[in-house]
Order: structure tokens, then C-alpha cells, then sequence
């Protein structure tokens, strides 16, 4: 892959339960030429996650063979599972002449801005620390010591806001779905870090502090 600048290589990060997995599904869904690289992982399948679409699910064994042949972009151990995007998934996509979207956590976000400076990256704030917790208990799919281990991983990810181009609230859905496609679309002068820190100056403070 060719570390040139480009505008057709974005990361999206948040911290977990803001909803960047919804977010990006529909702006792939509503956005011609735009595709998600669908990352490799080791944990088990969630109820209605379609192999190949959601994740690539495979063994430790696999997962470990193909990171041994430097066969991922990145990767990264979350909550005891392995995580990984392929090089071969996101070239395929560049090939096609797609614009690609990384959908990863903050600490594969940095790998990949290290070896690939053109990479524009995102970052999606939830709206409180209440709607954090209220999202990811709404989920249902995990143990009350789950939801909370989450939520303390999530408040420590929140102060990564500082490595990323842009900053997202997600508060209205559809209002920031609207504004992660004005920054696909070169037009999110007003999203860049510099701005946003002055006008999400009390959210940040509220969910770093």
C-alpha cells in the first residue's frame, strides 16, 4: 500500500458503545465508491453478525499464522480478543478504486497513521457518560461486569481524541452520520480537532475527567 497522501483512506475510532459500528454501516450503506475493510477477530459471533460482513471470525491459530507473515495492517488485543485488519482486504478495496474505510480502536488507529501518513483519521465522541453506559447496557448481549469492564475502557479511550484529524459528537444519529459523510466528502473543515476542541470543549471535559 502506498503511504502518499490521499483522500481515499479514512480510520474511524471511538470509544466502545458511541456507535461508530452504526455510523459506519450507514454511511457505507449511503455513500457510492465508500467501503468498509471487515476486520479479522478471534471472539465468538454475536447474535445476527454475518461471517465476512460484520468480521472475518477465525481461531487463534489462524489469526496468530496470519499476523506471523506481517499479513495485517493492524491489530490490537481487546478484552481479551484479537483483532486485526489485512493488508490484502484493504488493497483489494484501494484497487478497485473504493474509498477505504478502516472501522478500528485507537491503538490500531495509531499503527496505521505511523506507517501511512495519508490516512485521515475520525474520532466519535458519545454525548455523556449516562448515554455511554445507557448504549452499551442496551445491547443486551453482555454481563452486567462486562458492560462495566466496557465502560471504564471506555472512559480511559475517550482521552484518545488527541491523536485524530477529526472529532464527531454522537448525539443525533442522523446529524452526525451527516457530518462523518461531509468529512468523507472533503468538506469537514468545520469537524477538524482545532475547532472541534473549542466546541465540545464541556463534553470532553465531562467524559476525560
Amino acid at each position: 500500500m502506498s503511504s502518499s497522501n490521499k483522500l481515499n483512506f479514512f480510520i474511524i475510532s471511538a470509544p466502545s458503545g458511541a456507535g461508530k459500528t452504526s455510523l459506519v454501516k450507514a454511511l457505507i450503506e449511503k455513500t457510492d465508491g465508500c467501503r468498509a475493510a471487515v476486520s479479522h477477530t478471534t471472539r465468538a459471533k454475536r447474535e445476527g453478525e454475518i461471517e465476512g460482513k460484520d468480521y472475518h471470525f477465525v481461531s487463534e491459530t489462524e489469526f496468530s499464522r496470519i499476523q506471523s507473515r506481517q499479513g495485517f495492517l493492524e491489530s490490537a488485543e481487546v478484552f481479551g480478543h484479537s483483532y486485526g485488519t489485512s493488508f490484502e482486504e484493504a488493497q483489494r478495496i484501494l484497487d478497485n478504486g473504493k474509498t477505504l474505510i478502516l472501522e478500528i480502536d485507537w491503538q490500531g488507529a495509531l499503527q496505521v497513521r505511523n506507517k501511512f501518513a495519508g490516512a485521515q483519521s475520525i474520532f466519535i465522541l458519545p454525548p455523556s457518560l449516562e448515554a455511554l453506559r445507557t448504549r452499551l447496557k442496551t445491547r443486551a448481549q453482555d454481563s452486567e461486569e462486562i458492560v462495566e469492564k466496557r465502560m471504564q475502557q471506555a472512559i480511559a479511550e475517550s482521552s484518545k481524541w488527541t491523536n485524530f484529524d477529526f472529532l464527531i459528537e454522537n448525539n443525533v444519529f442522523d446529524l452526525a452520520l451527516e457530518s462523518l459523510s461531509q468529512i468523507i466528502h472533503g468538506n469537514g473543515e468545520q469537524f477538524v480537532r482545532e475547532k472541534q476542541v473549542i466546541h465540545l470543549k464541556d463534553l470532553i471535559t465531562n467524559l476525560t475527567n
